[in-house]
């Protein structure tokens, strides 16, 4: 079954391509712009493979772009004659994906028509299978490539029983209960290249790392006042009340400037299956806890289902974490660059606490604020922290 995508864009044919009989025209589909200032894009999957015929509006390609994955319709109908970049390749937008239709004229997509490329370019002459990987890969769908990935079988060195010598899952099968393991997976263990989701956390929180010196400040917070099913709702709103009192954590670092941003758009971390997301909760200073309550329900929710779009990742000014029961006593979060500061509650449970001179059973948890020192001072965090304490001590 097809994952469902999270996002879909739809392009149509250039209208000066119109006038030319469609069984004669061959397309040149691009990597489109996707907005936002993006100018490079991942192929996650191809949705299709060389040879196959396709109607207009069909599932073409999934590009992974900025934590997110487009699922892009095919602009026009046709025999899909070449595939021009490999799963996993990251191109630039212009690039030439994919040629669509019969040897003939050639309307690339959006442009004037204009001569056919060579042949000698195509992902077969180069190499290539269709829609999989660089020069020496074998061809497999997405789920074979994924039981070998989990039994350690080397698809490079199988030869496929399947049409055109693709592999299936038998032969993957019987590689695996003959000892066909990948070269290197036994005592170094199994080899798997970055890609997608994973990659691009990789870049984004080895950057981070690399640029922001990091300080984190942990303090105790008694949550016996929170309704734990609600916490992220309620931290939400205390940090967005805090940042009001404390604006340099509300804020970027931009050459030798430091923009203090007026509007209070807060990241959630969420664990998905395939890696850690950050939708964004928008204006969490003027709504109340019940919107805010819904609204992170909804977004983590598309989050796991694939659904978000684009402009639900871009933006925040600020980060909120938690990893509930396993959150550990404390966790110290990489700043989510180019914010310059982040929040993580750590796990709450039943802990002894001292009051008003007794020990006493306490739901209790940590609070751990981790800055830009080149922005933030200590004693300036340690405000912001306490004061979200406070409001939720007081239950928000």
């Amino acid at each position: 079954m097809r994952r469902q995508s999270r996002h879909t864009l739809s392009f149509g044919i250039a209208s000066d391509a119109s006038a030319v009989d469609s069984s004669a025209v061959t397309y040149e589909f691009k990597l489109p712009d996707l907005g936002e200032g993006l100018t490079e894009g991942e192929i996650a999957r191809w949705l299709v493979a060389e040879g196959q015929e396709i109607g207009e509006d069909d599932p073409l390609v999934e590009i992974q772009t900025d934590k997110t994955t487009v699922e892009i319709p095919s602009p026009a109908a046709g025999k899909v004659a070449r595939i021009l970049v490999a799963e996993g390749e990251t191109v630039a937008v212009g690039t030439v994906l994919v040629v669509i239709g019969e040897d003939g004229v050639t309307a690339a997509v959006g442009e004037q028509p204009r001569a056919e490329e060579p042949p000698a370019a195509s992902a077969v002459s180069r190499g290539l299978t269709p829609g999989h990987g660089p020069p020496g890969r074998v061809r497999a769908t997405p789920l074979v490539r994924r039981l070998a990935q989990e039994l350690g079988v080397d698809l490079e060195a199988l030869g496929g029983s399947g049409p055109q010598g693709r592999v299936t899952e038998e032969d993957v099968r019987s590689a695996a209960a003959s000892g066909g393991l990948t070269p290197g997976h036994g005592p170094e263990g199994r080899r798997e290249r970055l890609r997608g989701v994973r990659k691009l956390i990789a870049e984004h929180m080895a950057r981070a790392h690399a640029e922001v010196p990091a300080v984190t400040w942990v303090e105790e917070c008694d949550f016996g006042a929170v309704d734990l099913k609600r916490l992220v709702a309620v931290t939400l709103k205390a940090v967005a009340e805090a940042l009001e009192e404390v604006p340099e954590l509300n804020a970027r670092l931009e050459g030798d400037e430091i923009v203090y941003l007026d509007r209070y758009d807060l990241g959630v971390a969420v664990q998905t299956d395939q890696g850690l997301v950050v939708p964004v909760v928008r204006d969490c200073d003027s709504r109340s806890v019940d919107e805010l309550a819904d609204e992170v329900t909804r977004l983590a929710e598309s989050a796991r289902a694939h659904k978000l779009k684009p402009e639900e990742l871009r933006g925040s000014t600020f980060t909120v974490t938690s990893a509930g029961k396993l959150g550990g006593l404390l966790t110290t979060p990489i700043v989510n660059h180019p914010e310059v500061g982040i929040l993580s509650i750590g796990r709450v449970a039943e802990r002894p606490v001292v009051r008003g001179g007794e020990i006493v059973a306490r739901p209790t948890g940590t609070i751990a604020v981790t800055f830009d020192h080149r922005v933030v001072d200590g004693a300036r965090a340690a405000e912001f922290g306490l004061a979200v304490i406070g409001r939720l001590e007081a239950g928000g």
